[in-house]
């Protein structure tokens, strides 16, 4: 009985053996099965994170950010600076794409970057010292063109109407909130009753790049508002000095950009509509009784004059109540640093040269010899 019972025991023991060993192997199982799913979900989780870290932070981004690379900057402190401002998703993805890429080189300097901006075009960016990105059209507005004009030139270049760019830019809705985001720049003045458009005159004149195919309306009109925007802070301080407005500035201004011929002229132009203005004399300049016509001419007739309409300068005294076009910065800043001269009369000949007088008498003999 005794042997059998210290058998049994034996055999006991080793069934317990056998059974904690197959426990153990089970845990060990399920722990390397655990192990290899969690490195699996990590491997995974990290190919998605490196491979979104590729990609451009917001690829419709359209704003850009300064960023200023100091002197003697590193890869290290560069890709640091990116992932900071926002440019770029991590820093160390950035540096090992540009390390396994033998990119280096990298130029100190400012630069307006974005969020759309693949790390392609960072890095030649970077490398040459200049914002580098490929966009997928742009569309150039010139200098002293009206909003039906470039209307058109918007209907040339995208999928919208000239028809539909109106709308929107004499939308109230539309201008409202234009408004409440640029209040610097679109003041109550631009609700004058006399006006014939809110938005004439404030679509700034520089050529647009894109990068997608299809932008929205509004994101184009924004874009131009804001370069507008951007080119009135230089000018704040001026502006505040004289007393005077942004409106005031841009009416001015257009008024040159459709009279002067030569950038030289602007100065010695705004000289002589500040004399009339100043002598009480209407500015009687031709562009204007054109805007109030509506219609392009190649020459104002008599009858033309006697239109009686708030932007015709010969019948109404001081500046129209709005811009007359869109003025580009040569004539905006020729507004601001007007000539000092006895002017109050100027003509242009048939090459387009301007020829200024002090006196009528001058100006008639001007008219004999230049233009009959």
């Amino acid at each position: 009985m005794e042997k059998e019972s210290k058998k049994d025991i034996m055999f006991n023991r080793m069934k317990e053996k056998k059974k904690e060993v197959k426990i153990v192997r089970r845990i060990v199982l399920v722990i390397v099965l655990i192990v290899l799913i969690v490195g699996g979900i990590a491997g995974y989780s990290g190919y998605k994170y490196v491979k979104s870290a590729l990609q451009p932070v917001d690829k419709n981004a359209e704003d850009t950010i300064p960023v200023n690379v100091e002197i003697g900057s590193n890869l290290d402190s560069i890709a640091g600076l990116l992932e900071k401002n926002g440019i770029i998703k991590d820093a160390r993805v950035f540096k090992y794409y540009a390390k396994f890429n033998n990119e280096s080189d990298f130029q100190a300097g400012k630069y307006d970057l974005s969020k759309s901006m693949t790390l392609d075009e960072l890095i030649k960016s970077l490398k040459t010292g200049k914002v580098y990105r490929e966009p997928v059209f742009s569309m150039t507005i010139p200098e002293g063109r009206t909003l039906e004009e470039i209307s058109l030139r918007v209907e040339e270049k995208t999928s919208y109407s000239a028809k539909e760019f109106m709308e929107l830019v004499t939308n109230q809705e539309f201008i409202d909130e234009m408004i409440a985001k640029y209040p610097d720049l679109l003041t109550d003045e631009i609700k004058g009753e006399k006006l014939r458009h809110d938005l004439e005159g404030y679509l700034f004149p520089a050529t647009y790049s894109y990068y997608e195919e299809n932008p929205t309306l509004e994101a184009i009109v924004d874009e131009m508002l804001k370069t507008t925007a951007k080119t009135m802070t230089t000018h704040m301080d001026t502006l505040e000095e004289k007393e005077k407005s942004v409106h005031w500035l841009l009416t001015f201004a257009s008024l040159l950009e459709e009279e002067a011929t030569a950038d030289t002229d602007r100065e010695t132009i705004a000289s002589v509509f500040n004399n009339r203005m100043k002598e009480k004399m209407p500015l009687q300049t031709d562009p204007t009784v054109l805007y109030a016509l509506g219609e392009h001419k190649d020459r104002v007739l008599y009858d033309d004059l006697e239109i009686d309409h708030p932007y015709n300068t010969y019948k109404v005294q001081g500046l129209p109540p709005g811009p007359i076009s869109n003025p580009g910065s040569a004539s905006i800043n020729a507004v601001l640093n007007a000539s000092e001269t006895d002017y109050v009369y100027f003509l242009a000949d048939k090459q387009g040269k301007n020829h200024f007088s002090v006196t009528y008498k001058e100006h008639l003999a001007k008219i004999e010899k230049y233009l009959r």
